[in-house]
């Protein structure tokens, strides 16, 4: 007999070990109050009580807020670590994947005297030393996209990503919500890979729909259609002149890793030293992997973005894998997600010279001569040179003809 099993919302949540307290936080406590205690029994000699509680309390306090407290769904001592490592990881990074050169003499002087000017002399030295920036290479996840969309993470192998349209769930019948849900879990449960369901809000650019619509508004039929076009237009350059237009995309990524370790999930899956085993394996072999293993990856990625669109299209969901230049589009808005024009696959990128075919009626001569005469113009020009002739107006004659 088949009964039903609630499944917690936040399937992400922390197993909780004694009490409301987790793993990590009884280990944070744990480690403080043994330290207090060991601290008391060396100083309680020496130290008298209340000067220890003065000093012991602040910390206890600290330890315990740091274990306890959240923000955003995040434990604090979580967040501390985080403040911690990017402070002290550099602070200016660049596209150098051919590595950073050392600055040249003349130009970290130049810095460091700029920056000094304006400042006393005796704190114009360590100004000046805290004001080099000092630039690292900036090392992304995705190393290249290929032709076929599929992103190279390096050693942490290849990931595709593919955009998912939506449904409505509120419309629809108490069994057809109940058939939606039966279709998604199938799909969850056929997971054996990493997978990511990313629902990201990005600008909405209605220009080209307005300027569609007020050139095809003369083109209709009847007067009412043109006026209700062109008053539409204009509502949409209203609506986006007074606020902010988004849109919502539903991205599904797909990760594949080089090299398979066997179970990922926690259910039934490996024991956790099994799993650290099979983690450090898989970093030894990670500087062998050769084109054939990742070929191998790339095909077990395809077969998995098949399963997903054959799962996941009877709940009228349709999984539409991103090309190569989408994905780069993607990629590129994940890093400036709020830049003013979205990236896409139209546009130039950093090392390519933008270029235009002239149009009709373009007049060449509107911008001046030519810096060199036209292949018949040499012939007029090799015969006012005159080589045999030592005459300085030779020169001044033959570079007045091209000016």
């Amino acid at each position: 007999m088949s009964q039903s099993v609630r499944i917690p919302a936040d399937v992400d949540r922390e197993d909780r070990v004694i009490g409301p307290l987790t793993a990590r936080q009884l280990l944070i406590l744990a480690v403080t109050a043994v330290v207090l205690y060991g601290a008391y029994n060396l100083t309680g000699t020496v130290v008298p009580l209340p000067v220890f509680l003065v000093i012991a309390v602040p910390i206890g306090v600290t330890a315990a807020v740091l274990a306890l407290g959240q923000r955003d769904g995040v434990s604090l001592d979580r967040l501390a670590l985080a403040a911690l490592r990017q402070r002290m990881s550099p602070q200016h990074r660049v596209a150098a994947p051919e590595g950073i050169r050392p600055v040249p003499e003349w130009l970290g002087s130049r810095v460091a005297r700029t920056s000094g000017t304006g400042r006393s002399t005796r704190k114009g030295s360590a100004g000046a030393a805290a004001s080099v920036v000092s630039p690292a290479a900036l090392r992304l996840p995705a190393e290249a996209v290929t032709d076929t969309g599929v992103i190279d993470l390096g050693k942490d192998g290849v990931a595709v990503v593919a955009v998912c349209s939506t449904i409505n769930f509120s419309l629809r019948t108490p069994a057809e919500q109940e058939s939606l849900v039966a279709t998604f879990g199938r799909y969850l449960h056929s997971l054996t890979a990493p997978v990511q369901v990313l629902v990201r809000a990005e600008r909405l650019d209605l220009s080209g729909q307005i300027a569609e619509l007020r050139e095809q508004a003369g083109g209709l039929p009847h007067p009412a259609l043109e006026r209700a076009a062109r008053e539409h237009a204009e509502y949409l350059d209203q609506l986006g002149r007074a606020t902010d237009l988004l849109r919502r995309q539903v991205l599904l990524i797909l990760r594949e890793p080089m090299l398979t370790t066997g179970p990922t999930d926690g259910l039934g899956g490996a024991s956790p030293l099994a799993a650290l085993t099979a983690k450090r394996r898989t970093a030894k072999q990670a500087a062998s992997v050769d084109d054939a293993t990742r070929r191998a990856a790339e095909a077990r990625l395809a077969r998995r973005l098949g399963e997903a669109v054959e799962l996941l299209s009877p709940s009228g969901i349709v999984v539409t894998p991103l090309d190569a230049g989408q994905a780069t589009a993607v990629l590129a808005a994940a890093c400036n997600p709020d830049i003013v024009i979205p990236p896409n696959s139209g546009l130039a990128a950093s090392n390519e010279v933008i270029t235009t075919a002239p149009e009709e009626g373009w007049d060449a001569s509107a911008f001046g001569r030519a810096a060199f005469p036209a292949d018949d113009e040499f012939g007029e020009a090799e015969d006012a040179w005159d080589d045999d002739a030592e005459d300085p107006d030779d020169y001044a004659d033959a570079a007045g003809r091209y000016r």
